[in-house]
């Protein structure tokens, strides 16, 4: 049963597909680490074990139905499901039971994939934490997995569920990826629909996934969108070419994700990809403040009904996110974009002479407690700019905890942000 629970999606969606594997016992796999952990992780809203089971069995029987024949996945929380409560973190939507699944849980399921449950997020995927630790950290220690994809990246990390939906809207895929030492890929935005997930900011969320690995990720979200994303070849990386950029916010960065950041820089370098720095003159300070403003604006909108119905149900967080968006006009949202947009066209130029950028994925390690969720400030700017992000786990920061960086590529260029995310992936790991 271990042997189930480690495997590589990609590996074990083949032994299935092969029957080499039935889906009942991956199923009971997963099933069973859920009920030995979730009382200390508590990364899920529900857990479908006899739906689950029975959906496994159905495929057992029956023809092989798609790339992901038999592989449990995990739904996020703030993703419509027909056979299970959709609550999108929120008291006020309690028991809210969607008449139809999301698109890409529909998709996800017509792939062959099972689904064991919904895993928390935090309220309306914004910054009120739910009950989710990070399994990285001692129990009478805890530390926040991030948010808002926090049970997605527990449940991955805690070996529960190969595969889990994410959605990211400033930080909600990349941090609790780095936060919890697995890895994180947000696709360019509309890669996946948005079709039956609450949204937030509609310019800005986007659907990914919280996996083991960089080819786990690839697998799932190429077979979801029907791109040809699998890695290159790990000779690939000594033609590749790298720009290390630091953001604009390289003095928020401690000691241990400085460390990530030049253990993957050297990691890269001596698998022989170049190396340079990059400085890019259009990105300041102001690209994350236009990010706040779309996603207070575009939420402010979004959540209108709720406020006039049922606002006492909000957070005082989310409350004051909702307050600071209807303060801005629509002048502030144009400015906003059009401030993306040149720093787009910079971006654009830059991708001329690197194939893709390393960045920090967060300040450090997991912040201690369970009050917060971390600070998005090094995820932002890449959410606006709508390209893909990989973040890749490198090791261990000094308290213990997992660090890594984010690999970016140009708007499109999924394919070759996780070929180079998968050769740094390779490199840390022969460095070992």
């Amino acid at each position: 049963m271990d042997d189930l629970l480690t495997l590589p999606a990609r590996m074990l969606a083949i032994r299935l597909a092969r029957r080499e594997a039935r889906a009942e016992d991956v199923v009971r796999a997963c099933l069973d680490r859920i009920e030995a952990l979730e009382s200390t992780v508590r990364a899920w809203t529900a857990v479908n074990a006899d739906g689950a089971l029975a959906a496994a069995r159905q495929l057992d029987a029956g023809p092989v139905t798609g790339a992901l024949h038999g592989l449990p996945i995990g739904v996020k929380d703030l993703m419509d499901t027909a056979d299970l409560p959709t609550a999108y973190g929120s008291p006020i939507y309690a028991g809210h039971r969607p008449e139809y699944d999301a698109a890409v849980v529909s998709a996800t399921r017509a792939a062959g994939a099972v689904v064991l449950g919904k895993t928390v997020t935090t309220e309306f995927a914004t910054y009120q934490p739910g009950p989710t630790r990070n399994p990285r950290a001692p129990a009478d220690a805890p530390r926040t997995p991030g948010g808002s994809s926090s049970g997605s990246a527990a449940a991955v990390a805690a070996g529960m569920v190969p595969l889990a939906f994410g959605t990211q809207t400033a930080g909600s895929i990349i941090r609790p990826a780095a936060f919890c030492g697995v890895v994180g890929y947000k696709p360019t935005h509309g890669t996946l629909p948005l079709a039956g997930i609450k949204p937030l900011a509609p310019s800005l969320d986007t659907v990914g996934v919280l996996a083991r690995g960089v080819d786990d990720a690839a697998f799932f979200i190429g077979t979801l969108a029907r791109l040809p994303l699998t890695p290159s070849l790990p000779q690939a990386a000594r033609a590749l070419r790298v720009g290390l950029f630091r953001t604009p916010h390289w003095d928020r960065v401690d000691a241990s994700g400085g460390g990530a950041f030049d253990d993957a820089a050297r990691a890269l370098e001596r698998s022989g990809a170049t190396i340079t720095d990059v400085t890019i003159p259009a990105f300041t300070a102001d690209l994350t403040q236009a990010q706040i403003d779309i996603m207070a604006i575009e939420a402010a909108a979004a959540f209108a009904p709720e406020a006039h119905a049922r606002a006492e149900g909000f957070s005082a967080g989310f409350a004051s996110l909702l307050a600071s968006g209807n303060a801005l006009d629509g002048t502030r949202h144009a400015a906003a974009r059009a401030h993306a947009a040149r720093v787009r066209h910079a971006l654009s130029e830059t991708f001329a002479h690197v194939d893709v950028l390393l960045a920090p994925s967060a300040p450090g390690e997991a912040p201690a407690g369970l009050d917060a969720t971390g600070d998005p400030l090094f995820n932002r700017m890449w959410t606006l700019l709508g390209v893909p992000c990989v973040h890749v786990p490198t090791g261990l920061g000094a308290a213990g905890m997992p660090v890594g960086v984010t690999v970016i590529g140009p708007t499109y260029g999924d394919a070759a942000a996780l070929s180079a995310a998968h050769a740094l992936e390779r490199a840390l790991a022969h460095a070992i």
